[in-house]
């Protein structure tokens, strides 16, 4: 962890675990469930806030522009429209109460939320990553968090992406130059 860990500034986001993009994830989504599931578990015994990102769009996506070469085309197939079928949280890592959950309307946890809004009124600083993809919304919201001078911890077992070697080298040669990067396993001994 960071010198300046802080267990009362300390946030766990847990991002797009929706159960759609789980079940499209090629990998070995048991796996992955169970580091995150880990990562949770310890978050939790330790007191830290959870909080989810979701992505998702009202009816009639009206935050999409069809300028938006990702998102454009999503607005046509009507999948991630609030309440549709495979918008919900994976029930493996679902939230507790009083966990907040963030809809975001972009691929950074930040873009179109109110995330940054929580974060700075429960006074959190530090922030730990697992999401779905590492090339989508853990590296978007990584580097917009670390032009907002959080702290950062990106939990790689935790993370995954359709291909292993961008995961591999975002892990290893891009992220460490704007956080910690450790596995599901560590970050629990950390919090014990």
């Amino acid at each position: 962890m960071p010198p300046a860990f802080d267990k009362e500034r300390t946030a766990l986001l847990v991002m797009d675990y929706q159960r759609a993009i789980v079940e499209n994830y090629s990998g070995d989504s048991r796996h992955l469930l169970g580091k995150a599931g880990r990562a949770l578990e310890a978050a939790r015994g330790a007191g830290l806030p959870v909080l989810y990102v979701v992505v998702g769009f009202r009816p009639g996506y009206p935050e999409v522009s069809p300028r938006n070469k990702s998102f454009g085309a999503l607005s046509q197939s009507g999948r991630f429209a609030a309440g549709s079928p495979g918008t919900e949280i994976h029930p493996d890592v679902a939230p507790r109460e009083g966990e907040a959950v963030v809809v975001k309307h972009r691929v950074s946890a930040f873009s179109g939320s109110d995330l940054e809004m929580i974060l700075r009124a429960r006074g959190l600083d530090t922030l730990v990553l697992a999401g779905i993809s590492t090339s989508g919304v853990v590296l978007s919201t990584l580097r917009q968090a670390a032009d907002l001078d959080f702290r950062l911890v990106v939990l790689k077992d935790a993370c995954a992406d359709p291909n292993d070697s961008v995961h591999a080298c975002l892990m290893d040669l891009v992220f460490p130059r704007q956080a910690e990067v450790m596995d599901a396993e560590e970050f629990a001994r950390t919090l014990e």
